[in-house]
């Protein structure tokens, strides 16, 4: 089996400075970035300006943006909050994917705020399904991640939103590592839903019995990643897998670290190890 790979990196997985992230994946001999914040700050609160500039000298460094995370959706956005929030970040989102020159833009799918099971699926639907459109104006990509939110652990509830929303502005993320801090196995979900998966984040993990979660390189944890990546590579998957280790820095967690620029590099390094033996791919340098 053979297969062109593009690897990326969460660049404030490796440093919290944009020069920091250019350096962690041209060191590496990749060419794409994936943002979520620089110097802390998530890309949304990014003034225009300093994303324009940033956007420059990513050009000079020859490396590009393969998406970007918002905060749409996510861990701390309950369903019953205020929506224009997430259509504010969307709208300011467009404005800078546009000078960063990528489409991509990662989301959730929100928690309860407490409401019942099915007034919690019925406003995400209608929330998200907004939300597509308006990319779809923007001629942006909405990529839902495995993670927080109605449908971030059933493959059935994603299923539910890409055919419901049935946009194709809308698609899926799937992250190999989620699946163990969230108690479920990667593969069989990313079976289920892999005709709709843009994007691939990759993690590595492993579940003490007292469920305490450590992450470590790829193919040293329970996640399945191997098995995952040939699940992707025989549907024909193209995008990118763009690494996001948590060896350092967790930005969710009660105590978020920082990032650890060597233990990127090793889990970079592990990742393509693994792509190598796993599925012999050609890999481009």
């Amino acid at each position: 089996m053979s297969a062109d790979v593009r690897f990326a990196g969460i660049g404030d997985e490796a440093a919290p400075d944009l020069a920091g992230q250019l350096a962690a994946v041209t060191e590496l001999g990749w060419h794409h970035l994936e943002l979520r914040t620089v110097d802390g700050v998530p890309l949304a609160r990014i003034p225009e300006d300093d994303v324009r500039r940033a956007a420059g000298r990513l050009r000079a460094a020859g490396v590009a943006v393969i998406g970007v995370a918002s905060k749409i959706g996510d861990w701390s956005r309950p369903v019953t909050g205020d929506f224009s929030l997430d259509t504010r970040e969307l709208d300011r989102l467009a404005a800078r994917c546009d000078l960063l020159g990528t489409r991509l833009v990662r989301v959730m799918s929100y928690p309860s705020g407490g409401l019942d099971e099915p007034e919690w699926g019925r406003r995400v639907r209608t929330r998200l399904g907004e939300l597509a459109r308006r990319a779809e104006d923007h001629g942006l990509v909405l990529a839902h991640e495995n993670c927080a939110g109605w449908a971030g652990a059933r493959a059935d509830r994603m299923l539910d939103l890409v055919t419901g929303i049935d946009s194709p502005a809308f698609r899926l993320l799937f992250d190999i590592g989620n699946g163990v801090p969230y108690g479920y196995p990667a593969p069989p979900m990313l079976r289920a839903i892999v005709p709709y998966v843009a994007h691939v984040h990759v993690k590595d993990a492993i579940r003490a019995p007292d469920g305490d979660v450590t992450y470590v390189p790829p193919g040293e944890g329970a996640a399945g990643v191997a098995e995952c990546l040939r699940i992707l590579f025989d549907h024909g998957y193209t995008g990118a897998l763009s690494l996001e280790p948590h060896v350092g820095l967790r930005p969710h967690a009660p105590i978020p670290g920082r990032p650890e620029p060597a233990a990127f590099a090793d889990c970079a390094r592990a990742l393509e190890r693994l792509v190598a033996t796993t599925l012999t791919p050609k890999v481009p340098r």
